[in-house]
């Protein structure tokens, strides 16, 4: 099992430092903009500048990636969906750079295992959005469902309204903005990662989380297990600002209200404990 770190060790727990590191290279291994440089080896060249539009109405979640597939191939770098009508498994799998609008709804599986993509979704969406999410930005107008951003790793995923339970479960890095409130174990096995939730927490908040950072503004019904309040740093709250601010969801009254919660690292040596001391933590 991994040794918990001291406190004389700079950096003994994830979050904000300011300590330089020392004995890194900065040797640059490889450029993505070299000929058959290390992108994936079918993604497009594509135009932001370069516009479609595709009415979806009347297409299968198929024929709906695949067509954003053909038009990417043609170069286009922005394209709007039209009509999704809350279809499932929508805008899933692009590891390209793209700006995609969706205007409407979608169901469950949506734009999950992207990696690269900025998405503005103008409706709602269901369960386990954004899952395996790896770099990017998506931003969603209003509503989400269960398990939102499950095993995301990269980028910043973004509900402006409230969200369901199992927020974030299995959280591996990237940050989850929530503009409302989110529901039971959210934060539940957490290993990486920031989560910001403006609003209210459910039950069971970080449940089980092994690191990472939760931040929430509102009212936490109450902590699962090994998750415990942090201190709220200066730089915890330069970074809320900058990263709210970025998405319009900065409150009036600033973020010093807000409770940072953290890993309180008993299960990560929870092999080692005696039975009696297994039971306390659990």
């Amino acid at each position: 099992m991994a040794q918990v770190g001291t406190q004389d060790d700079a950096s003994h727990e994830m979050g904000m430092h300011t300590e330089q590191l020392s004995g890194r290279t900065q040797q640059v291994f490889f450029n993505l903009d070299e000929e058959g440089g290390f992108a994936y080896p079918d993604s497009f060249e594509v135009d932001f500048n370069k516009r479609a539009e595709l009415d979806v109405e009347n297409m299968t979640p198929k024929e709906v990636n695949t067509g954003i597939r053909e038009l990417m191939a043609s170069g286009h770098g922005t394209i709007v969906l039209k009509n999704p009508g809350a279809k499932h498994s929508i805008a899933v799998g692009i590891l390209n750079k793209l700006n995609l609008i969706i205007e409407g709804s979608l169901g469950y599986f949506g734009c999950g295992l992207c990696d690269g993509p900025n998405i503005r979704i103008s409706g709602r969406v269901g369960w386990s959005c954004a899952e395996n999410m790896m770099s990017g930005t998506l931003v969603i107008e209003k509503n989400a469902g269960s398990t939102f951003g499950a095993a995301i790793r990269g980028g910043d995923l973004v509900c402006k309204g409230s969200v369901g339970s199992r927020t974030g479960i299995d959280m591996k890095g990237g940050n989850i903005i929530v503009g409302g409130d989110t529901g039971a174990f959210s934060g539940f096995m957490m290993q990486r990662g920031r989560m910001i939730v403006c609003g209210n927490a459910g039950k069971n908040l970080g449940d089980s989380m092994y690191d990472g950072t939760i931040y929430i503004g509102g009212k936490i019904a109450d902590l699962g297990v090994d998750a415990v309040p942090g201190e709220l740093t200066d730089l915890d709250k330069q970074w809320l600002t900058r990263k709210l601010k970025m998405y319009e969801l900065l409150p009036e009254k600033g973020v010093d209200h807000f409770t940072k919660i953290v890993a309180g690292k008993q299960l990560w040596n929870y092999d080692n404990l005696e039975p009696t001391e297994k039971k306390l933590i659990l």
